[in-house]
């Protein structure tokens, strides 16, 4: 009898780009990208920190380069995009947060995150795909979306807003792009721990009611994240499109 075999999560001769990638969740998941095999463009506005990532991630044995890239500027992510071959991943990752009551969220604050999170990550993955496409590389889109794409959450209604477009936008771009063989999906974390996290999670008050929601009991590490972007990444997930996968330790189950 011949047993079926498990489709490879490697990535060797495949492309990648990850966004936000000069700390926290972004540096993670291009380190589990190039721990596969891929060679990765870690992509951010400041150099130092995406030189210092593609630097350890070479030391490590990986395949990474530094790119220095302001998503929200569309000229400049166009022109980033016509100057290379095309991705065979792209992972949405930048992205900010201004939580506040909704009743003190300025027309500035609205823009600053609704301009990242959504319009950026919609423009840096249009831009991706017509390489894509023009090159006839068929791949995988994976945007970092938020159990706040799911649920809803005090303090959080511009977070809350972008994240949920970032679902409905998922969705349409894999009904667009199926027929290229092009993927689209989010992974949707719940709190983890990084440098932007940290002054919250400081808070015990804040702390104690986070941890109250995720049933296994513990904040998200970025290690949480990295075997999710790997699976979607690879061809372990080659029937999965328009999806999310929830990565809250439960919070959307209750």
């Amino acid at each position: 009898m011949e047993l079926p075999r498990t489709p490879s999560f490697r990535l060797e001769g495949r492309r990648a780009l990850v966004t936000g990638a000069g700390r926290g969740i972004g540096l993670a998941l291009a380190a589990a990208l190039a721990e596969a095999g891929a060679e990765v463009t870690l992509a951010a506005r400041s150099a130092n920190e995406i030189e210092e990532g593609a630097k350890a991630i070479r030391a490590a044995g990986g395949e990474a380069q530094a790119a220095v890239l302001d998503v929200s500027d569309l000229a400049a992510v166009e022109e980033f995009f016509l100057s290379r071959p095309a991705f065979h991943v792209l992972v949405n990752n930048a992205g900010t947060n201004r939580p506040k009551p909704m009743t003190e969220v300025s027309e500035g604050d609205y823009d600053a995150v609704l301009d990242l999170n959504l319009k950026a990550s919609f423009f840096v993955a249009q831009a991706c795909v017509k390489r894509m496409l023009g090159e006839g590389v068929k791949g995988s889109l994976i945007h970092i979306g938020s159990q706040m794409g799911h649920v809803g959450g005090p303090n959080r209604s511009l977070y809350c807003s972008s994240k949920w477009a970032i679902e409905g936008m998922n969705k349409a771009f894999a009904l667009d792009l199926a027929s290229h063989g092009i993927r689209s999906n989010t992974i949707a974390p719940t709190f983890i721990e990084t440098s932007m996290t940290a002054p919250f999670l400081a808070d015990p008050g804040f702390k104690a009611s986070v941890l109250r929601k995720i049933k296994l009991g513990r904040a998200g590490t970025v290690e949480d994240l990295m075997g999710a972007v790997l699976y979607l990444a690879s061809d372990a997930s080659n029937m999965v499109t328009g999806t999310s996968l929830i990565v809250d330790g439960g919070w959307t189950a209750d």
